[in-house]
């Protein structure tokens, strides 16, 4: 996974159990996925916290408390609390309007860790949980890694005048990035844009995402299927512009014989309500295929691989995609993917392997694509496993951490070098 020209890590010997602080100012691991600012983040956060439990180490994510039903702090499993920060209004706000708030985040980081004993180590999830880490990391000489989790260059490249973070988010990322003592990035193509930063490559080691390969299994419930329609195509994620569902619709016209699910989003009663829903439909209509297109919103999570065993392809054409779990959650689940050759997805799906990768935005690309796999039961059947095989060598939360791991002991041991010489 990791470039040819990119640091290898060396596997250093197993040494004590560390005191681990994971910040995660607005993807809370308690939080109910398929909202917008609820996905692929608060799942990572949630599984690392719990396989580095796993190794033995003690966990504490700190994220920010947005209820006052929310306690100071709880426990997730064995191994990992939840810390809630006070920092800002308690209630749930947009994460891109969090800025304002990240000094006080940081300044209960500092406090909190001076009064009840400092982590061994720091890492921190999303630019602005850097930013706050940091400041945090910096005043009591604590070790620091970060992953961004999404790039505001790349953000900024695609959404142009609808990007609606902060002016000074890249310059944030660029200072996170030079600040810590790590970067603990998730695909190949982030070390790309960090070098475009600026941030020497050197300093990122790739760690991708992981999947649960006991929850996501090719054995299961499956999810029932609607009466009368050959195909079941499923796309599932939060429901915002850039994860493309308006362009696997337009596909769909390409696709006579296939219904498409469309799952995240809000609660089912609230569908009709939601202006994302509302455009997709209205897509739908002109394209012709409203009758078989259909919106589930958010999915439980114990519902979800139930849902995508029972499609035959599932589709991820988003326009941009920092990693990218769902290629990950449906292979594990022996299904093929369809998917646009973007970011995270550029390493996970294996083309004419696993699945396909095509252009982003290509309509007839995606069309074809889905078409090709369709009419083939057998090749559906070979992608599907050799998905599976794929997920189970690459990329279980046991690899993942123990590669985390590795991360965090080389800035541990390369702290103690620094100071040796500084003796």
């Amino acid at each position: 996974m990791t470039p040819p020209t990119a640091r290898s890590i060396r596997s250093p010997n197993r040494l004590r159990a560390l005191s681990l602080a994971l910040v995660s100012e607005h993807a809370s691991p308690l939080a109910t996925l398929g909202g917008v600012d609820a996905g692929g983040q608060n799942v990572h956060v949630a599984c690392l916290a719990g396989a580095l439990a796993d190794r033995g180490h003690r966990v504490t994510v700190y994220t920010r408390r947005d209820s006052h039903d929310l306690p100071a702090s709880s426990q997730l499993r064995p191994g990992v609390t939840v810390h809630h920060v006070p920092a800002g209004p308690v209630e749930a706000l947009p994460k891109d309007a969090l800025l304002p708030h990240m000094r006080e985040f940081s300044y209960y980081l500092m406090q909190h860790w001076s009064e009840a004993g400092p982590p061994d180590l720091v890492h921190s999830h999303f630019w602005m949980s850097g930013l706050a880490s940091l400041a945090a990391a910096r005043e009591l000489g604590l070790p620091m890694l970060h992953t961004y989790h999404a790039l505001g260059t790349v953000k900024r490249r695609h959404q142009g005048a609808a990007d609606t973070s902060p002016p000074s988010r890249i310059g944030c990322e660029r200072e996170v990035g030079f600040g810590c003592d790590r970067v603990v990035a998730t695909c190949r193509d982030e070390v790309t844009e960090l070098v475009r930063l600026g941030i020497p490559e050197d300093k990122a080691d790739v760690v991708p995402c992981g999947v649960d390969t006991e929850r996501f299994r090719p054995d299961g419930p499956v999810a029932e299927r609607t009466a009368g329609r050959r195909h079941r195509l499923l796309q599932l994620g939060r429901l915002v512009p850039r994860k493309g569902a308006a362009l696997s619709i337009a596909a769909l016209a390409h696709l006579p014989e296939a219904e498409l699910l469309i799952a995240g989003g809000p609660a089912p009663d609230l569908l009709d309500a939601d202006p994302e829903v509302r455009r997709l439909r209205a897509v739908a209509r002109r394209a012709g295929v409203l009758d078989r297109v259909r919106f589930v919103g958010a999915v439980r999570c114990d519902a979800v691989p139930a849902l995508l065993r029972s499609a035959d392809v599932v589709l991820c054409p988003a326009d941009y995609e920092p990693f990218g779990i769902v290629p990950l959650e449906a292979m594990a689940c022996g299904r093929p993917v369809v998917a646009t050759a973007v970011g995270g997805q550029q390493d996970t799906v294996a083309d004419r392997e696993t699945g396909r990768l095509v252009p982003p935005g290509d309509v007839l690309a995606l069309a074809a694509a889905t078409a090709e796999l369709l009419a083939d039961d057998r090749v559906r059947t070979a992608y599907g496993a050799a998905g599976r095989r794929r997920v189970l060598s690459r990329y279980c939360w046991s690899q993942v951490a123990a590669a985390t791991e590795r991360s965090y002991r080389s800035v541990l041991a390369g702290r103690l070098v620094a100071a040796g010489a500084r003796m």
